[in-house]
């Protein structure tokens, strides 16, 4: 599913649970066999790959553990977020099974100085304030009433945009089941809601090769 630079090098990659077997092969073809060190493999020449249990899977102390909990089906909640958008769902294994998705206009930012500007930056601000309490309000109605059965909350977008509708003290319960990686999604639209469950259930992998 794509690959991108990972922070003090190699790359991370989401492998789709159903993959992860066919990787792991493909992997030792690339770089020989390998031993595994709990959930990192080290390769005869020197990569190394590391992987990470997809949000409500669990703490897997092996590979083949994570391979099982990964392809256990699960019910997640889904919240995307960026500036006055705003997609919320719940994800019963590969399926969407119920979705809200709605927009609202805010300001972008503005050149202008003086008065002019210091009444702008409080409109915008105020839309921001509103767009943020709809959007806790949309939260709320789609991830609350199913929040005892779900595993985890992915979240994606934007993290300010994320934590500014979580912060609303109402949603403190799916607020707790949120999981730590932070998909990287365009503005929400159903599509983008849809694409995201792949994301959500995916292994990822960190490589380093030598």
């Amino acid at each position: 599913m794509g690959e991108r630079p990972a922070a003090g090098g190699g790359k991370w990659v989401d492998v789709a649970p159903e993959r992860v077997g066919r990787w792991l092969e493909n992997f030792a073809t690339r770089h020989g066999a390998y031993r595994e060190e709990g959930l990192t493999l080290v390769a005869a020449d020197g990569a190394e790959a590391t992987l990470h249990a997809p949000p409500g899977a669990g703490e897997p102390a092996s590979v083949a553990e994570l391979i099982r909990a990964a392809l256990e089906p699960r019910r997640l909640g889904l919240l995307l977020a960026r500036k006055g958008a705003v997609a919320a769902g719940i994800a019963d294994g590969t399926e969407l099974t119920s979705s809200k998705v709605d927009t609202h206009y805010v300001q972008g930012r503005t050149a202008a100085g003086g008065w002019s500007q210091q009444r702008f930056a409080r409109r915008r601000a105020n839309q921001a304030k509103a767009a943020t309490a709809d959007s806790a309000g949309i939260a709320a109605r789609v991830l609350l009433p199913e929040v005892r059965t779900l595993t985890a909350l992915v979240t994606g977008g934007d993290r300010a945009a994320v934590d500014a509708i979580l912060a609303d003290r109402t949603l403190a319960p799916v607020a707790a089941l949120r999981a730590g990686r932070l998909l990287d999604v365009p503005e929400p639209r159903h599509a983008v809601l849809v694409e995201a469950i792949a994301l959500a259930r995916a292994v990822r992998v960190l490589i380093r090769e030598p």
